[in-house]
């Protein structure tokens, strides 16, 4: 919020004279007052004038008749100059009844987003003052939110999802808000100011807000930290200001103070204006008053009768500031502290305690007596509660009072009122910047459904703004001074939620098996479906996709996945006839096991299984394994000759396969024909050996016969033999 360059040389070009030139200009009159300080700290005042103004030229703290207002601080200004010569400047206060008011909820859209950052809820306070700002401006119909420099806010309430919550920090759902109350000081009320002064020859020395002028005065630093609420009862509008933490939190008004009881009173007893205002003032001092009416008659009434007769209307005043003093506070204050000359009304500080629920000490009157400086009195001066702004805006002009700064934000100049501790947050709300739109977005979150389970996955965070002050890193907190150089970039927009198989698979209850295959230790993930086709892991997952995993069904599929040819391992269906009947026969190359254990490649795995397999491969079926041992016993033996096992077959047992004679050895054809056909004789001789082997019949030299033995016994070629038996021939 800016107000233009010259308002900046009259308030700190002026030289302040030794003495302070002090103005209170209220709704009703103006009241001037010199100070003197000494180098003791002690301030004498000199002098005190008091002129009401001709006619309505204030109204609700706003300057409306800048010439007529001119007109009666002139008139104050002549009566004091007649005593201590020329004034050339004077020490002024915008009213706190000036001030704008906004109480304002801001909500942000969290759904799906990530954790709340105090960052986030800093940007989203802001965002809510410039939206008080926006607010405010749309009401009085202005163009530039320049118009009204925020002069403070406080947080009224947190809420998650519309309930009140103590902090949005590390918080997750789906609405984030925060109500706060704004307070904004127009510039037409400083520049009206100035123009009034001017008018009467006289020059801005320094600026202050009334409130902070009167609790400068009346409360001791050690006090600030208490909840005070503050009341300035003047004719017109009752100022009230909250005091928490050593700062004042709130600002507010309401348009009814002591002149509503003055028009009771002139109502009641038809009486002029100014004498129903002056028994107002009497009859708190007095136990009756005597008065006139306009069609002349004298009464004399008790003080007790006339505030009976107007009690419904100082019920009506306690009712409308303890009411604003909730609205601004939430809660009853510790304290509350009554100022004005309104604030003298007769039992205003009984209601007000019982309608806050307080204490009836704990609200109090306070006059120029309850002072904290070291004051020189003249004599015979009233000390009433009517003065304590005044004399506060002098001592306030040379103690606390509010500088006009500027600086520099992305090279622009801009200023602003020091009324409190400023930070770069409020540089940039001077200097009409949105703050959402310095905050990169969080990336849009995605959805995904996880073996039936609905999974939200964030995006990313946006980041946050670059801000640099004097060249040095900084942030929205960070304190300003004169002439600093803030220099402010966006941050960036977060990246969309993004998910692999293997992020994904964190979020299922199926994990991978470890097993051991051989030697090797292998992780096996699980199968993955999207949307119910088969994919690998370098699949793509979209927002909504549905993701399901399951674990490989057997032991073939883990030796896939593991990189392992199962065609060693794969049974097969031999197909084959024997006798005309069609028969089947499993084969598999190579043994599988399981732990030790023989099984079958389609048998189901296990976390932690160890896989070993043969690393021959077996024989082929033969024609003898798919005969039963009774089909064969008695018609094959086994015999050795000469030391060589070989089986030998009855003649009278013959075997075709499609057809063509074969043995018991031979390996089976798949789709092949087997037939067995047996003979009537299935007695076996020493000559049946000579179909297995052969032997050289030429005789060795010096070799006459050749020697036949059956078990060590001679025999001859017609000896039956039968299984186990030891054949020998040789020559000799």
């Amino acid at each position: 919020m800016t107000l233009r360059r010259n308002f900046v040389e009259e308030v700190t070009t002026v030289e302040q004279e030794t003495a302070i030139f002090a103005l209170d200009i209220g709704t009703r009159s103006v009241i001037g007052v010199i100070l003197q300080p000494t180098s003791e700290g002690i301030f004498e005042i000199k002098d005190i004038k008091l002129a009401e103004h001709k006619e309505r030229s204030m109204l609700d703290g706003q300057i409306h008749d800048v010439l007529a207002v001119s007109d009666t601080i002139k008139m104050v200004k002549k009566q004091l100059e007649a005593d201590h010569g020329p004034l050339n400047n004077a020490a002024v206060a915008a009213a706190g009844r000036s001030l704008k008011t906004k109480r304002v909820t801001i909500d942000l859209n969290i759904d799906g987003q990530p954790l709340l950052r105090k960052e986030d809820i800093r940007a989203l306070e802001l965002s809510a003052v410039q939206e008080a700002q926006k607010q405010l401006i749309e009401e009085i119909k202005s163009d530039s939110a320049t118009n009204y420099h925020c002069v403070g806010y406080s947080v009224v309430n947190y809420f998650l999802d519309d309930q009140i919550i103590g902090s949005l920090i590390d918080q997750r759902g789906k609405k984030a808000s925060v109500e706060i109350i704004a307070t904004f000081l127009p510039r037409v009320v400083v520049d009206s100011l100035i123009s009034s002064l001017k008018r009467a020859n006289l020059e801005m020395s320094a600026l202050t807000l009334e409130p902070i002028a009167a609790i400068h005065v009346l409360i001791p630093p050690s006090m600030r930290k208490l909840n005070i609420a503050f009341v300035d009862i003047g004719a017109g509008t009752s100022d009230i200001a909250i005091t928490a933490e050593g700062t004042i939190i709130a600002y507010g008004m309401v348009p009814f103070a002591g002149d509503e009881i003055t028009e009771a009173i002139s109502q009641s007893y038809i009486l002029d204006f100014h004498i129903a205002e002056e028994i107002k003032r009497r009859i708190s001092i007095q136990k009756e008053v005597t008065f006139t009416d306009i069609l002349g008659m004298e009464y004399t009434i008790s003080s007790e009768e006339i505030i009976n007769q107007i009690d419904q209307e100082i019920t009506k005043l306690a009712d409308n500031i303890s009411q604003r003093i909730l609205d601004l506070n939430g809660k009853p204050p510790q304290a509350v502290i009554l100022v004005g000359g309104g604030s003298q009304t007769p039992k205003l500080t009984e209601k007000i305690a019982s309608l806050l629920d307080l204490p009836p000490q704990r609200v109090a009157v306070r006059g120029a007596e309850a002072i904290q400086h070291k004051i020189i009195w003249p004599k015979d001066t009233s000390k009433g509660p009517d003065l304590v702004t005044p004399i506060g805006i002098g001592i306030s002009s040379r103690e606390n009072p509010i500088k006009y700064i500027s600086f520099y934000v992305n090279g622009e100049t801009v200023r602003l009122f020091e009324m409190k501790s400023l930070t770069i947050g409020d540089a940039l709300i001077a200097a009409g910047i949105p703050i959402k739109s310095l905050f990169g977005k969080p990336g849009m979150a995605m959805t995904v459904k996880i073996n039936s389970k609905l999974i939200m996955i964030p995006g990313e965070h946006g980041t946050l703004p670059e801000i640099t002050l004097n060249g040095e890193t900084a942030t929205l907190d960070t304190i300003i001074k004169s002439l600093d150089k803030i220099d402010v970039k966006p941050g960036k927009n977060g990246k969309n939620a993004s998910l692999t198989l293997k992020q994904a698979l964190k979020y299922s209850s199926i994990q991978p098996f470890n097993i051991q295959i051989e030697d090797q230790k292998i992780e096996l993930l699980p199968l993955v479906e999207i949307n119910g086709i088969d994919m690998d892991y370098s699949a793509t997952i979209k927002d909504r996709d549905t993701i399901n995993f399951h674990h490989v069904k057997n032991i073939e599929e883990a030796l896939i996945l593991a990189g392992y040819s199962t065609k060693p391992y794969t049974e097969k269906n031999i197909s084959f006839q024997l006798d005309g009947k069609t028969q089947n026969l499993i084969y598999s190359a190579r043994q599988i096991y399981q732990n030790g254990k023989p099984v079958n490649i389609k048998d189901p795995i296990h976390d932690g299984d160890i896989i070993t397999f043969d690393k021959q491969d077996k024989p082929f079926p033969t024609i003898k394994d798919i005969l039963q041992e009774e089909t064969i016993s008695g018609w094959e033996i086994g015999v050795t000759f000469n030391g060589q096992p070989i089986k030998i077959q009855s003649s009278s047992f013959k075997v075709f396969m499609n057809q063509k004679e074969v043995t018991l050895d031979s390996t089976i054809e798949p789709n092949s024909s087997i037939e067995i056909k047996l003979g009537n004789n299935q007695t076996l001789t020493f000559s049946d050996v000579f179909r297995y082997v052969d032997f050289d019949t030429t005789p060795p030299k010096g070799s006459i016969k050749y020697v036949i033995r059956i078990n060590n016994q001679e025999a001859d070629f017609k000896t039956p033999i039968k299984d186990g038996d030891k054949l020998e021939l040789y020559w000799e």
